[in-house]
């Protein structure tokens, strides 16, 4: 299990354009690395809007949002278009980093057990480092908490 001070794992991805992303892409500034279920739920659209909202914030801190899914490229592409979210969007089917950070858990809904990413928010600093870990977070108020939290 991942814990704060550890090296975030590196990953690299396919953003919602088609290019390859790496985490060690954004060393020497901090990261908002959040993991979500999927594209166009409303939970997962809540947070989205909510990080496209306060992405000046952002912003205006040298801070960039990363939010990570097990969605298709294209999927997260019209997902994106949809809310006009400014912020990448990387596709990662294979669960790399959805698995390297330990967001792939057993999940309990209407009685049913099943498997699935459980929505969970890293900070990692200017070195690569987990600097904060928040788990099971709220769609709705996560993005203003860790603004206010930076």
């Amino acid at each position: 299990m991942l814990a704060v001070g550890n090296k975030a794992p590196n990953f690299t991805l396919v953003d919602k354009n088609g290019n390859n992303v790496s985490l060690s892409d954004f060393l020497g500034k901090k990261v908002v690395l959040y993991f979500y279920p999927k594209d166009n739920t409303p939970g997962c659209t809540k947070q989205a809007c909510a990080f496209a909202g306060a992405y000046a914030g952002f912003q205006n801190k040298g801070v960039e949002v990363i939010g990570i899914s097990k969605d298709s490229v294209a999927s997260h592409q019209k997902f994106a278009e949809k809310y006009n979210l400014p912020f990448v969007l990387l596709s990662d089917p294979e669960r790399q980093a959805i698995e390297a950070y330990g967001v792939w858990q057993e999940k309990k809904m209407c009685g049913k057990v099943s498997m699935g990413v459980v929505r969970t928010t890293f900070i990692i600093d200017e070195e690569g480092n987990i600097a904060k870990i928040m788990p099971k977070v709220k769609p709705d108020t996560n993005a203003a908490e860790i603004l206010a939290e930076l």
